[in-house]
């Protein structure tokens, strides 16, 4: 594949991601019981969860941090870097709590949440810095990380959804399923895992062809 193509790829994997967590992931019998991704943990809250709960928030952090790891090597003098990493931060503050929340007495179980928009914000800010146009090792090791945000944003919310799933079909005596937003995010993270993975294995081809010649 060529470059245009996998960096469309990508845009439509972040875009994918971000729709779903707009779309309904519960699929409940009514308007008011279909939830969407961002209503999942504010939902769940008096489930028991305690901080996995926090998983339901994952999707934008990893979502912001993909958009962060894209832009490594673009030049600070490029309008789309700004860009992206602007929308990065934004996305990210998706997860923030709320301020009746980070007041209470249960403010310690928002911790983690915090952390992951603060990470946002070094990453961004450590690009900004050090964007790797002089340092062609953090290409691949930004591929690397990629892959890494896509699988967590793919297995955890996974995961805490199909914890979830069986207690709200019981509260709703319903046999619930799967929502097209819950299938978007998957389906997103996983492309973001293949596009990395393909490029990371593209720039080591030659390397072990070489090798092989060698021998």
């Amino acid at each position: 594949m060529t470059k245009p193509k996998i960096q469309t790829l990508f845009l439509l994997s972040f875009t994918t991601i971000l729709v779903g967590y707009f779309m309904v992931w519960l699929p409940g019998p009514s308007a008011g019981l279909q939830l969407l991704g961002f209503e999942m943990g504010e939902w769940t809250k008096f489930f028991g969860l305690g901080v996995k709960r926090n998983w339901f928030y994952l999707p934008p952090i990893t979502l912001a941090l993909s958009l962060l790891f894209f832009t490594v090597g673009w030049g600070n003098g490029r309008y789309q870097t700004w860009l992206f990493r602007g929308v990065a931060v934004a996305v990210s503050l998706l997860a923030f709590p709320a301020l009746e929340d980070l007041t209470g007495p249960t403010q310690s179980e928002y911790l983690s949440r915090l952390v992951g928009i603060a990470l946002v914000v070094a990453v961004a800010g450590l690009l900004t810095l050090f964007n790797g146009q002089n340092r062609p090792w953090l290409l691949p090791v930004s591929r690397i990380l990629l892959i890494v945000a896509g699988l967590v944003g793919l297995v955890l919310p996974t995961l805490i959804y199909g914890e979830v799933r069986p207690y709200a079909s019981d509260l709703m005596h319903l046999q619930l399923g799967y929502g097209p937003g819950f299938w978007l995010n998957g389906v997103g993270h996983v492309a973001i895992v293949l596009l990395a993975g393909w490029q990371l294995a593209k720039k080591e081809r030659p390397q072990h062809a070489v090798l092989a010649e060698g021998a």
